[in-house]
């Protein structure tokens, strides 16, 4: 089969992320003695530099882990809502739904202290080995990929007017970044830099570590970051906000482990986090699949799985969440999924019809109960804003005359079509866009990691100016609503859509990989699943690059997970790749089928090793022009 590249092999170490700086930095690590562990740390420091418009320290990070010879472990990096963010506060301020960008959306930042977990526990390194590349990066200057330049162009007017210590970043000469000029963080580097000075005489390495995470919760990074969200910020209600974020909130949580959710499947495990991420839904669509499958790729295929997902995202909507226990056993359960597999007709369902497990009866959010164009009376954009196509992420807030307006489709762009909603979109130039990035590396001790960091992005939350990054704004996925899983609730986290994997086969290791993607994250990668497990292996290994290029889908028919929290029942977009007459059968069989660019969906990473023969491989996404495996 034709790829675009090759699945890499080899027997020392292997990488693949979303930006090749952050791959290769990660691979520098490797090279130098460090483990899978060490490697990630510093690559995801790095993404923090050249993807500001993807994730940043202040945002999120879940992250799966296999040390070899060791259980699978997920590292939950997803911060917990601040004490003071309560529904009643938020209804108490006229909103409705919380904001998609400004310190109101601002959730406890986790993303920095997971790292740090991670570099104590599993990693072998000094802080200052691994945050040297990010260091450098920041303080001399990359050349940034195009879409960093467009997304602050989109924003230029805001910045220029309101965030303004976000133009002193990525403006700094009036001009957004562009490809072959030099952008550069001085103050992101200073921070870092000023972070090890006050930790190095704190003792060892782990002591060092630790002492950094102390900084962060309650030291200079602290301050500035509570100085921050008191900030009056136009966000996009039109308002000027502040945040709830206080010192107490961030001295009083820190990361953790947990067991990852799971489900059998052919002889294969996958692992995901929990039911706080929407990782479980990629567990129900395997559940939901029939002994026999259609023919891979067919019309019939692709309608099974777009049924399957539909299926299993209503069930998010309705159970998943972090203030409530899930019924998650129940969920995966053969009996349930037998009724619901029942449910998956030829045609297509335009329906969100979440299920009863254990006889529990259901309930969604009033907002996901309202088909687009209708009024619920709990969207306040649902006149002029709403935007049913699902499109909206990142979202960021507009200025228009006195007042900002929710903008959707590329960052910046309202009413764009982009032919991808959630974190990941295509604009009409065909570049991906997105606001989420992937990693993952394997060593030659055989250690796997998987990570998917995501948040703290300069469209959404204004630079603080002391540090050099912004706030996260992973609070817009909560609802302003009592009583539901994912109802805003102090010191629970908001259901996230990032959703890391780690495959086993016959109870080992084998296969880490993930996507950016929003709520098409856990679609483009079931795609990607069953193309590696259901296709012969290629050159005595895991076809995993023919499976990332394979033509992939999406559809929007359930609830986005970001503001304004559109939906469009019944649409499936498509690469325009896949075979016309199979586009032409899924339209028979009522899908609303937009058929987008050749290569649009999805941003799969991926890293493999074969316990048998200790080979590694790797493979990465062409599609954004940025994605890159390496390794040897």
């Amino acid at each position: 089969m034709f790829t675009t590249r090759p699945t890499l092999q080899g027997t020392f170490g292997m990488v693949s992320s979303t930006h090749w700086l952050a791959s290769q930095s990660a691979m520098a690590v490797l090279e130098d003695g460090g483990n899978a562990y060490d490697a990630a740390v510093a690559g995801a420091f790095v993404l923090h530099v050249v993807e500001p418009h993807l994730n940043g320290p202040a945002g999120e990070v879940p992250i799966l882990l296999a040390p070899a010879g060791g259980d699978v472990r997920v590292l939950c990096g997803q911060g917990v809502a601040p004490a003071g963010a309560t529904v009643a506060h938020y209804r108490g301020l006229g909103l409705d739904l919380v904001p998609g960008t400004g310190p109101l959306a601002a959730a406890v930042p986790g993303a920095f202290d997971a790292w740090m977990l991670l570099l104590r526990d599993h990693g072998t390194k000094p802080l200052a080995d691994v945050l040297k590349y990010a260091i450098g990066y920041a303080e001399h200057g990359h050349a940034p990929v195009e879409n960093v330049g467009l997304t602050v162009e989109s924003v230029r007017e805001l910045f220029e007017t309101e965030w303004t210590s976000s133009a002193e970043v990525y403006l700094p000469d009036g001009e957004p970044p562009r490809p072959g000029r030099l952008l550069r963080n001085p103050a992101l580097a200073a921070t870092w830099k000023r972070l090890l000075a006050e930790t190095e005489d704190a003792g060892d390495r782990e002591a060092q570590i630790e002492a950094a995470r102390e900084v962060w919760r309650s030291g200079f990074i602290a301050e500035a970051l509570v100085r921050q969200s008191r900030r009056p910020t136009m966000d996009t209600s039109g308002e000027r906000h502040t945040g709830t974020l206080s010192e107490a909130d961030l001295a009083g949580w820190s990361a953790s482990y947990e067991t990852p959710a799971t489900y059998d499947w052919n002889g294969w495990t996958v692992c995901k986090a929990g039911p706080w991420s929407q990782g479980p839904a990629f567990l129900q669509q395997l559940a939901l699949l029939p002994p026999e499958l259609p023919a891979h790729g067919s019309a019939e295929y692709v309608h099974l799985l777009v049924e399957g997902c539909k299926l299993a995202m209503a069930d998010r909507e309705a159970w998943y969440g972090d203030a409530a226990d899930v019924p998650l056993a129940d969920l995966l359960a053969e009996p349930y999924n037998a009724a619901r597999r029942a449910l998956i007709g030829t045609k297509a369902s335009y329906e969100l019809r979440p299920g009863s497990p254990g006889g529990r009866v259901p309930r969604l959010p009033a907002h996901a109960r309202v088909l687009p164009g209708e009024d619920s009376g709990c969207n306040p954009a649902a006149s002029d804003g709403f935007n049913p196509m699902g499109v909206g992420e990142p979202t960021v807030a507009r200025l228009s005359g006195e007042r900002a307006e929710v903008s959707g489709g590329r960052a910046g762009v309202p009413g764009e079509r982009a032919g991808l909603s959630g974190e990941a979109e295509v604009g009409a130039d065909g570049a991906t866009r997105g606001d989420t990035c992937h990693l993952d590396v394997v060593d030659r001790w055989g250690n796997m990691i998987a990570a998917t960091p995501s948040g703290g992005w300069l469209q959404s939350n204004p630079v603080v100016p002391e540090l050099g990054f912004p706030l996260g704004t992973r609070l817009q996925m909560a609802w302003l609503e009592e009583g539901l899983p994912n109802s805003l609730t102090p010191g629970r986290r908001p259901r996230t859509t990032l959703t890391p994997s780690i495959a086993l086969r016959d109870g080992i290791p084998v296969m880490a990989f993930g996507t950016p993607g929003g709520d098409q994250q856990d679609q483009w990668q079931v795609h990607f699943f069953l193309a590696v497990a259901l296709r012969e292996p290629v050159r005595g290994g895991l076809d995993l690059q023919g499976a990332i290029d394979a033509p992939n889908w999406h559809n929007d028919s359930f609830p986005s997970s970001f503001y304004p929290r559109g939906r469009h029942p019944g649409s499936v977009t498509v690469e325009s790749r896949m075979d016309p007459e199979v586009v032409e059968e899924l339209r028979h069989r009522g899908h609303d089928v937009t058929v987008g660019f050749g290569w649009s969906e999805g941003r799969m990473c991926a890293v493999a090793r074969d316990p048998e023969t200790g080979i590694l491989s790797a493979a990465a996404n062409p599609r954004g022009m940025q994605g890159y495996a390496v390794g040897r």
